[in-house]
């Protein structure tokens, strides 16, 4: 090894889904909303000016913190964006968590958490789910140096009632607790309802997801003033200009129209709890998902066996290696007609495995 390489940073890095090119394929491994943004966003986007690309464009991001204020009913100071929602953790993570005491996170959640930490050399525990993949907010009684989850949980897809959020957050008013709410539209009460409790909550959400922004990449944090003047104080000392016009822009538009926000998550909602019942009948056993995905199990079938018949197909869900999660798949949900291709090749394909191999 050369003198030099020993001074370079090796950190395992996230393994993001298989984005597959092509016009014949079904694409359920990314939980990317099968339906387009807001008709205001294609609007804006073909009005736009384009001459006001060459300059650079508001480091407040002043026009989208300031409509995210008052849709979410709390002040513009108390709103912070980023690119996408990962920009917005790993700068909260590079804010917040800067004590020598483990911060702690679900052992099955967001591989991201564990990858910030070893880059950002943050100690960490990961706390263990239950049997029923659940997490235990007694396990976040003990002493740390913060702590994130998201809710719904990723790749489970199972919801913490808002009474456990709180008591999570009773039992760690010493240090800051994230609340990564990247698919609270899709079921389930958001902890913004506790802000004005707990001065020491960070919530963040995504356009990534209900929104149907993912290509835009758009996300913010909301919490006290306190703290998100700290995460911007970070953020200008590390790049001021995170935001492109474009996202500002559009991002606005994604907000402004409610009724068709409600109409699509209501739609998404109504074909993951049709796939529950189906995939049942199929044979695969779930937890009760209050995302925009389902984190399934065969009962006979191993998943990796499933997820390359798929692929062969040209359908892709993600499937991930590790303890315990190795025999389920991680469906996203998508649009009635493409559920329907999975579950009739699904039919005909567990049919043959099932009558032709001994399990």
């Amino acid at each position: 090894m050369k003198a030099w390489e020993k001074n370079i940073r090796r950190v395992v890095p996230y393994v993001p889904g298989d984005q597959p090119a092509g016009d014949r394929l079904i694409k359920l491994n990314t939980n990317e909303n099968p339906y387009p943004p807001a008709p205001g966003v294609r609007r804006a986007l073909g009005e736009m000016d384009y001459d006001r690309l060459r300059k650079y464009p508001d480091p407040a991001a002043s026009v989208l913190t300031e409509c995210l204020a008052g849709y979410y009913g709390v002040d513009k100071n108390q709103v912070f964006v980023g690119v996408g929602s990962d920009d917005v953790l790993a700068m909260a993570f590079l804010t917040f968590f800067n004590s020598e005491k483990p911060i702690l996170f679900p052992d099955i959640s967001y591989s991201f958490y564990k990858v910030w930490a070893e880059l950002f050399r943050i100690p960490y525990e990961m706390t263990a789910l239950d049997e029923a993949f659940l997490i235990c907010p007694e396990d976040y009684y003990r002493e740390n140096g913060g702590v994130i989850f998201p809710n719904p949980n990723a790749p489970t897809g199972l919801l913490l009632g808002l009474e456990q959020v709180e008591d999570i957050l009773k039992h760690n008013q010493d240090v800051i607790v994230i609340v990564d709410e990247a698919y609270i539209d899709f079921g389930g009460r958001s902890a913004l309802a506790l802000l004005n409790r707990y001065e020491n909550l960070l919530v963040v959400q995504t356009f990534s997801k209900a929104r149907s922004m993912a290509g835009m990449r758009i996300g913010f944090a909301i919490g006290a003033s306190g703290l998100i003047k700290a995460m911007n104080d970070v953020k200008y000392s590390y790049n001021s200009y995170t935001m492109n016009m474009p996202s500002l822009v559009l991002g606005e538009e994604a907000v402004r129209d409610e009724t068709y926000f409600r109409e699509t998550v209501g739609k998404i909602v109504n074909t993951r709890e049709q796939a529950k019942k189906r995939l049942r009948l199929l044979g695969f056993s779930f937890p009760d998902s209050m995302s925009n995905f389902i984190f399934a199990k065969h009962e006979k079938v191993p998943a990796v066996r499933i997820f390359q018949a798929l692929k062969d197909q040209q359908i892709y869900v993600r499937h991930f290696a590790g303890p315990r999660v190795e025999d389920y798949l991680r469906i996203t949900i998508g649009t009635d007609e493409e559920m329907e291709v999975l579950y009739d090749f699904l039919e005909g394909y567990l049919r043959g495995e099932i009558s032709g191999k001994c399990f």
